[in-house]
């Protein structure tokens, strides 16, 4: 058999909206495994950028990863439309 090669994978999650919930939706990310993904705040045409980033050694991985923001940001999302 021959020699598997490890490759990388990266994908980049974009979300664009008031300052308020671009807060409010990092905080709600950042403490699921901070170490797995890069995120920041910016100032960009039609509100704040929330830009996330997953690099990753497998697309398992970076799949596994993307699944956990995503669901954790639906949740964050599902509460402050509940709330505001």
């Amino acid at each position: 058999m021959g020699r598997r090669s490890m490759g990388n994978a990266e994908a980049e999650i974009v979300w664009t909206g008031s300052r308020a919930r671009a807060e409010a939706l990092l905080a709600a990310v950042t403490p699921d495994d901070p170490d797995d993904f890069e995120a920041s705040l910016s100032q960009g045409e039609g509100g704040v950028k929330l830009r996330i980033t997953v690099p990753s050694g497998s697309l398992r991985r970076t799949r596994s990863t993307v699944d956990d923001i995503l669901a954790c940001l639906a949740a964050a999302e599902s509460g402050l439309d509940a709330v505001g």
